[in-house]
């Protein structure tokens, strides 16, 4: 199978606001959120991104600008790696939710906790984990097991994908740190996804892209004992 780098959003407006935005409208990058876009591209110089899949949000649409452009690449526009639907706690301030009952729920037992008007956060790693897993069938039948294609969404989307390739718990998906602009990647096999990186912040992500194939040699799902020879 391929291996997808998943990338949370710049930094936006609403980072940092003590807003719980959702999918309000009217959220763009902000100064800090366009530069990191622009890097991008110079991050993802080595890597031969094969296919571009986003959440229909404009602040993914707006981190993905820069390296759309420079690639020639048309991305994939797909709701169900949008923003979790906060419901009614869209646009109302953190810390008037902190005196919430839900509050405690979301923390300590996320996967039993439904926004009010909203969804449930298993929902939101069933939505997301199925879309990932099928594009990424996709990719594979379009451009071969050694693909590596990128997908745009949210921290919280992000963070229950990375859960489930881990095989960890939803209840323990608040131990994940996902940043703005930082990437994450899965690499997918017939039996297990592989975790290559998390909430990597940092430059060169040509590591991730897999080697040539040598002859004869078929995909395995097997880990290696003791662990990885690196790159």
């Amino acid at each position: 199978m391929a291996t997808v780098i998943l990338l949370r959003h710049a930094r936006s407006t609403a980072n940092g606001s003590g807003v719980l935005a959702g999918r309000q409208e009217g959220v763009r990058l902000s100064e800090q959120g366009e530069h990191q876009a622009a890097g991008l591209v110079e991050r993802l110089a080595g890597v031969p991104v094969a296919a571009v899949v986003t959440s229909p949000l404009e602040r993914c649409r707006q981190t993905l600008a820069p390296l759309l452009a420079a690639r020639g690449l048309e991305p994939v526009v797909d709701p169900q790696l949008a923003e979790v639907d906060y419901g009614e706690w869209t646009g109302r301030a953190i810390k008037d939710l902190y005196a919430e009952p839900l509050w405690a729920v979301v923390q300590q037992h996320p996967s039993a906790a439904v926004f009010p008007g909203g969804e449930g956060l298993a929902g939101v790693q069933a939505r997301a984990v199925a879309a990932i897993r099928a594009h990424d069938a996709r990719v594979t039948a379009e451009h071969g097991p050694r693909a590596v294609w990128l997908a745009c969404s949210h921290g919280d989307v992000i963070k229950a994908v990375i859960a489930d390739a881990l095989g960890v718990h939803l209840d323990g998906f608040q131990r994940i740190v996902v940043d703005p602009a930082s990437v994450s990647v899965v690499q997918y096999t017939e039996t297990r996804p592989f975790v290559l990186r998390v909430n990597d912040n940092g430059g060169d992500l040509s590591g991730v892209v897999p080697p040539p194939e040598k002859a004869g040699e078929a995909p395995s799902s097997d880990a290696v004992v003791g662990g990885s020879t690196g790159p």
